[in-house]
């Protein structure tokens, strides 16, 4: 299982990374030029870390892993939620953070 640090770290080692708590204090929004890429909810254990993704990957993340799920209260075309309890190694959440964060800055 992830902690909140490590993940926070990770995330806002990122060029421009930027962490806010709009929705109160058991919500992270990490953004980007003002953009939202990722959302982790602290309040619930495991954690869970939203991210934006592309459709097709959406599609094959969800059929493939239990702990990744449509968007919670997210666009669930454009957004997934993953339960960080261990399923996904942490390579691969690292992997799809670098990918919201790419989608939003506009990165291939």
């Amino acid at each position: 299982m992830m902690d909140y640090k490590t993940v926070e770290s990770y995330i806002l080692s990122f060029d421009r990374s930027e962490e806010s708590f709009p929705y109160g204090k058991d919500v992270a929004v990490f953004s980007v030029n003002d953009e939202m890429f990722a959302l982790l909810i602290i309040g619930k254990e495991p954690l869970r870390l939203s991210l934006r993704a592309d459709w097709q990957l959406s599609k094959l993340l969800r059929e493939k892993y239990e702990s990744v799920m449509p968007g919670e209260r997210l666009d669930s075309k454009k957004w997934n939620t993953i339960v960080l309890s261990g399923q996904l190694p942490w390579e691969e959440v690292q992997s799809l953070i670098r990918h919201s964060y790419n989608l939003v800055i506009g990165a291939n």
